[in-house]
């Protein structure tokens, strides 16, 4: 055998060249180690994904949509309007607690183009997000803002006076929890962002979302009207989408 061909046959996958110590044990690992770190990768931004989603996103420099402070609150009695009649849509903080003991609240969504959709709210699973959403909509908060993020088989999310996910009513709501699953449709909770829980931004589910559990709270419960909550157009915020479905109004019904 000649030389040059001897050398070629002695070249072997033993000749590959091995770190040694730690170095060696990573360089025989490394398909492990590159799994384990895209599973590390993929968890880490898993939740801020998720949360911008269903999140308010309100801008941290934007002054109105600071965490509240214990400045002046405001009375849900009669609908807040300034001198010009337009609808109040920022507040210093989230409202003074006005619901009845013992009084059962509903709410009835009406669409601009028609259709309704009544929600049984749970006072007392979660009387602060009830207590709120009283509020803004007996004060025509919602009245013209839209369904501006709505994904087929997971939620329709609306409450946003621009439309465009990044807004809210100017305060955070002081975060509640309960035992309720979100483990079908029709469920009713507030959004959140990493600042906080948004004072007006709400969803409806539009499927069985039980990994939500544990980061949003469920408030109500839609018990007329599933069909029109799934007619809602399907979009994102952005050009290029469809129009948002308006909100006409919320009422409120006491019991």
């Amino acid at each position: 055998m000649a030389r040059s061909e001897r050398r070629r046959t002695a070249k072997t996958k033993s000749d590959e060249i091995e770190f040694p110590g730690v170095m060696g044990v990573m360089q025989r690992n490394m398909r492990v180690i590159v799994l384990v770190g895209l599973v590390v990768l993929l968890a880490s931004i898993g939740t801020p994904i998720l949360t911008s989603i269903l999140s308010s996103n309100e801008p941290s420099n934007d002054s109105d949509g600071v965490a509240a402070t214990s400045t002046a609150s405001v009375e849900a009695t009669t609908a807040a309007v300034n001198e010009a009649g337009a609808i109040r849509r920022k507040y210093d903080v989230q409202p003074e607690f006005t619901l009845t003991e013992g009084t059962q609240y509903e709410a009835i969504i009406e669409l601009e183009k028609g259709g309704e959709i009544r929600i049984a709210l749970f006072t007392d699973e979660s009387p602060i997000y009830v207590n709120n959403f009283v509020f803004l909509s007996r004060n025509n908060f919602f009245d013209g803002l839209t369904f501006h993020r709505v994904i087929t088989d997971f939620v329709a999310q609306g409450g946003d006076p621009t439309g465009t996910g990044m807004s809210g009513s100017g305060y955070y709501l002081d975060e509640e929890t309960n035992d309720i699953y979100l483990d079908r449709e029709g469920l009713i909770s507030m959004a959140k962002s990493p600042a906080g829980v948004s004072g007006s931004q709400f969803f409806i589910t539009l499927a069985p979302t039980p990994w939500l559990t544990g980061d949003f709270t469920v408030f109500g419960e839609v018990v007329d009207g599933m069909d029109v909550v799934r007619g809602i157009t399907v979009r994102e915020p952005g050009p290029s989408q469809p129009a948002a479905e308006i909100i006409k109004t919320i009422k409120i019904i006491e019991k």
